[in-house]
Order: C-alpha cells, then sequence, then structure tokens
C-alpha cells in the first residue's frame, strides 16, 4: 500500500495521521520458526538485518504479517547513510554493523496476526489489532509507529520536529489495505537552501545545460559539492549554457567535489565544467544525508541578493534526531 504525494494534509472526519519516517519500508513476515523481511519492491531484506529477524523470532507470536520502516538510530541522528550501507554483499560486514549500528523496525500496520486475517478489515480495526500485538510483545525495540486523528496534532508533529521528519502520511480509518494501491495521502516538507553554482554538467548534445552542481560553505570555509538540480525545459537549458558559460574558471569546490564516470553513469555524460562562485541558486530539497542532498532538488528562483559567502551548510536539516523520536513515540495516540 502507497501514498500519492498531497500539498496538504486532508481535512474531515474519518482520517489517521502518522509520521512519514525516513527509513527502508518493510514488510516482516513469520511463519512458526521462519522470519523474512521484504522490501516495498519485493525484494529480501532480511540478510542484511538479521538482528532484526532474531527480535521478530524472538517474539511470542509464531505467526504474523506487519508492515512498518526500518532506521537505524546512530549518533545524533537517525542515519539513512547507516541503513545504505547495509545493502552490502559481505557477511562479514552486515554482521559488524549490526553490532555497531542495530537497526530497529516501526510498526504502523498489521496484516495478519495469529492466523487472523486482517488485510480486508478496515485501519481502525487493523491498528487495534496491532497495538495488542505490540504490548504483548513487551520488546523495547519493537515500535509502535504514533498516530493521531487530530489533523492540529500532526501539524504540529512537522512544527516540533524543527523539519527532521520528512512528513506526514494520512490514511482513510474505514478502508481495507490496498496493496499495491496509492490509496495514502502524504505531504512531504519543502525544504529550501540558497546555494552556490559551483559547476554544470551539459547534456550528450553538449549545447543545453543537464544539471546545475550546488555548494555549501562549511565552518572551514571549503566549499563542498552537496547536491544538484535538473529537470529544465528545454529552453531553460540552453538559457543556463549562455548565461553560465562566461563565468568558467577554476574549479571552486575546495571540499567535497564532483566525481567522474561510474558504473552508474549508463553511458551519459559525467564531465562537468567548473564555475567561479558568482551565482547563488535557491532550491528545494526533501533529505539530507552525510551533507549531501540525497535526491535532485527542484529550483526556486536565482538569488542575485545573497552573496556566495553566506551560503553555509548549516541551511540544510538534519535527520531526525533520537531524542524527538522518543517524543514522538511517547505521544501515541489511539
Amino acid at each position: 500500500m502507497e501514498a500519492r504525494l498531497v500539498g496538504e494534509i486532508p481535512e474531515g472526519a474519518g482520517w489517521q495521521f502518522e509520521p512519514k519516517w525516513d527509513g527502508f519500508r518493510c514488510l516482516a513476515f513469520r511463519d512458526r520458526g521462519e522470519v523474512e523481511l521484504m522490501s516495498k519492491s519485493g525484494k529480501p531484506l532480511g540478510r542484511y538485518f538479521p538482528e532484526v529477524v532474531a527480535r521478530l523470532a524472538a517474539l511470542g507470536q509464531d505467526r504474523f504479517v506487519v508492515d512498518g520502516e526500518l532506521i537505524v538510530p546512530a549518533g545524533a541522528t537517525l542515519s539513512f547513510a547507516a541503513l545504505q550501507a547495509r545493502l552490502h554483499p559481505a557477511a562479514s560486514r552486515i554482521a559488524r554493523l549490526s553490532a555497531e549500528t542495530p537497526a530497529q523496525v516501526i510498526l504502523f500496520d498489521a496484516l495478519e496476526i495469529g492466523g487472523a486475517l486482517l488485510r480486508d478489515e478496515p485501519l481502525e480495526q487493523r491498528r487495534g489489532a496491532l497495538e495488542d500485538f505490540v504490548a504483548a510483545a513487551d520488546a523495547p525495540d519493537l515500535l509502535l509507529s504514533p498516530m493521531t486523528v487530530e489533523r492540529d496534532t500532526a501539524q504540529a508533529w512537522l512544527a516540533r520536529s524543527g523539519g527532521a521528519l520528512d512528513g506526514i502520511v494520512a490514511k482513510r480509518r474505514d478502508e481495507p489495505y490496498r496493496a499495491g494501491e496509492r490509496a495514502m495521502f502524504k505531504r512531504k516538507l519543502r525544504r529550501t537552501a540558497d546555494c552556490v553554482v559551483g559547476g554544470f554538467r551539459y547534456d550528450a548534445s553538449g549545447t543545453k545545460v543537464a544539471s546545475l552542481l550546488l555548494g555549501l560553505y562549511d565552518e572551514a570555509g571549503k566549499l563542498g559539492l552537496v547536491g544538484f538540480v535538473a529537470g529544465f525545459t528545454e529552453a531553460t537549458r540552453v538559457e543556463l549554457a549562455a548565461r553560465l558559460e562566461p563565468l568558467r574558471g577554476p574549479s571552486a569546490f575546495t571540499g567535497a567535489a564532483p566525481g567522474g564516470p561510474s558504473r552508474w553513469s549508463h553511458g551519459k555524460s559525467t564531465e562537468w565544467v567548473a564555475l567561479r562562485p558568482e551565482r547563488v541558486v535557491e532550491v528545494a530539497y526533501d533529505q539530507v544525508t552525510g551533507q549531501r542532498m540525497r535526491h535532485g532538488a527542484s529550483f526556486v528562483r536565482w538569488r542575485a541578493d545573497k552573496a556566495p559567502r553566506q551560503c553555509r551548510l548549516d541551511q540544510l536539516e538534519a535527520e531526525l534526531r533520537p531524542e524527538e523520536l522518543a517524543r514522538l513515540l511517547a505521544r501515541t495516540e489511539s
């Protein structure tokens, strides 16, 4: 069951609201002695998270199918980078990481518990069964995602998180689990940052700009690559080439810099043109991992009023902090 992106969470009666967690979506299956974890795309995840498999295998309930999110608390944040590091072929590395940065699972739906099939039941009933399941498990690392039926409370979660939550998910309490459908709604936070345009890449034709390379200055005054912005119209891509070519110069990236060709390039041009750090652009982004925008940013506007040296790394929102996670989980409402 998936979610459709909306500008605002819905109003009116009959809705349930939950935080949108920034982890790996995961269905967990147990049939007596066997436990399996499956990603949203249907790929097995169990071998990458053996500590979660062991935790679920130790529960008293020997048959269930539950839906949730895998997360990794690491240091002062929940770390998406630590989750990504688990998808590694070496069993020895996975074993080491599972001990050093153990993952947890946050549950928010139930399709089957104890042989009782729930996927065709309304969410209100499924949620009650899930709450009973987690309470009976009495396992500190088995987390129940908070929920509320009050729209104002959900909005307050976003405000209180300081931008660290990924958003809010809205679900109809009277509907069944509609697998494979975008039957939920998600409102994602719109984060923006003013970034230095430190370079760009041409498209395959070599005449139109494919993407702008974005940089921010750290505390040491070094300009590091933090992401890219693309998705321009054909006319804009031609205009950008004319606007940026006069700014060619030595690379301004004194910190993390753009890389060269890789096995992920799929034959596309990865050469980039270095620019003098004179142009500032405001972009919208979703999440940050390791001081980098995880996905491509969206163009908002040029900032002729902003000096490049004012574009600092501390603009970027951090990932969800464990203390905020604890506060959210302590405020579960039914």
